[in-house]
């Protein structure tokens, strides 16, 4: 399980990002990057990170699903998600 720090983290972040997207869109228009570079380093889209919702993995995660690989396989293996199965050739 991810820390609670890492957690909420993320969660201001994402908060960061709505708040300035469309200030931020605006000025990449106008072409303005000092104005760009003034607005808060997490504003950015590309300081997101996709957690696992269930472990808090942070790499290797379905969007689909939001869980990450080792969660999914650990699920199906269960059979807690409909129609998937371990193959077997």
């Amino acid at each position: 399980m991810a820390s609670k720090s890492k957690i909420e983290k993320q969660k201001r972040i994402y908060a960061l990002v709505e708040k300035h997207a469309a200030k931020r869109a605006e000025l990449i228009a106008k072409g303005d990057y000092e104005g760009l570079a003034k607005l808060p380093r997490n504003s950015s889209r590309t300081r997101m990170r996709r957690l696992c919702q269930l472990t808090g993995r942070p790499r290797g995660n379905y969007r689909k699903f939001q869980i990450s690989r080792i969660a999914l396989r650990d699920m199906a293996l269960d059979g807690l998600i409909p129609g998937m199965k371990k193959s077997s050739w």
